[in-house]
């Protein structure tokens, strides 16, 4: 039985990791400071430390008490729209906590570390398509910024401590545990779907879309939305090249949706039309986003199962009617 240090893991995308290494028997450390993770997202049987990666006392502990496979960093400050606002406090905080951290495993011994990174390190080509891991690094926010320093951090990490690290470049993680188990509740929600259910189902004013006349086929920006669970099973995915160098990999569907089929998707899975209100563009929000994950796939075997776009959507409406409330409901 393995035991894997999850940071964020009782957020969106940790809770779902963390209850597939669960499911498996995986004894699981999870690190979080709950300012926007949920308790109650957390999988039975876990070893939970409420404390924040900048107490590297509470990180040093964690290590000392467990011997630790393998690192799953996924706390991270996120939304590209505040970056630009607070560029400094994005860079410094994602940065310094992630370097907390991957000080805290090197001193244990611990010799593998997966970062969640972003393909908003990446400057879309101009005549778009998939973006491979060929494709060269140009983040044009503060978000992707912070996460592409921690990857050339960690590289220096390997060279320094033998630890190995993988970085998985992914954006739009979407729906839902199709147990009905885990969902997607942030404070303040920035997501496109579940802003756009919550507008749906009226808990929320009607949704604000983000530019109209982008060059995309009906003006509206494209993004690559990637279902939890595959996001989940890539974690694990990549632990066996890990075994023989560190890597960095692209994880996405290749399908490019914009804002506008997403609310066409809602609108058919719900029966009802999706209130929603044009507005101009966003800045830092690139037109199209999509990502390549062919070298991924090709390495490890790893595809995305949740490829329909109804099918993605029908697991985050279920889970969000199920739980108007969020996990505070419960």
């Amino acid at each position: 039985m393995a035991c894997y240090l999850v940071t964020g893991g009782a957020g969106f995308i940790g809770s779902h990791l963390v209850k597939l290494l669960r499911s498996r028997g995986d004894e699981v450390v999870v690190i979080d400071n709950l300012s926007l993770g949920h308790r109650a997202a957390l999988s039975p049987g876990v070893t939970f430390v409420q404390a924040d990666l900048n107490d590297r006392n509470a990180l040093a502990a964690s290590f000392a008490a467990h011997r630790i496979d393998a690192v799953f960093h996924l706390a991270s400050l996120s939304v590209v729209g505040e970056s630009m606002r607070e560029p400094l406090r994005y860079c410094r905080e994602n940065l310094v906590c992630a370097m907390n951290v991957a000080e805290a495993a090197a001193q244990s011994g611990c010799k593998r570390f997966v970062l969640s990174s972003t393909a908003s390190l990446f400057n879309p080509p101009p005549a778009g398509g998939p973006i491979d891991e060929a494709h060269s690094t140009d983040p044009q926010n503060p978000y992707g910024e912070s996460k592409l320093m921690i990857e050339r951090a960690l590289a220096w990490a390997e060279q320094a401590y033998g630890m190995r690290f993988a970085a998985l470049r992914f954006f739009n993680a979407a729906g839902a545990d199709p147990d009905g188990v885990l969902g997607e509740d942030h404070t303040p929600e920035t997501h496109l779907i579940p802003l756009a259910i919550d507008a749906t189902l009226g808990l929320r004013p009607p949704l604000q879309v983000f530019g109209t006349d982008y060059p995309t086929r009906d003006g509206t920006a494209i993004r690559d939305y990637i279902h939890v669970v595959d996001l989940a099973a890539a974690h694990l995915a990549v632990l066996e090249p890990m075994e023989q160098r560190s890597c960095r990999y692209n994880l996405g569907t290749g399908q490019g949706t914009t804002v506008l089929e997403i609310l066409q998707a809602i609108e058919r899975v719900a029966g009802r039309p999706v209130p929603a209100i044009m507005g101009p563009r966003r800045a830092g929000d690139p037109a199209a986003l999509v990502a390549s994950s062919e070298r991924f796939s090709a390495e490890t075997g790893w595809t995305p199962k949740w490829r329909r776009l109804d099918d993605l959507v029908a697991t985050a409406w279920n889970w969000r009617t199920r739980n108007p409330g969020g996990y505070q409901k419960g």
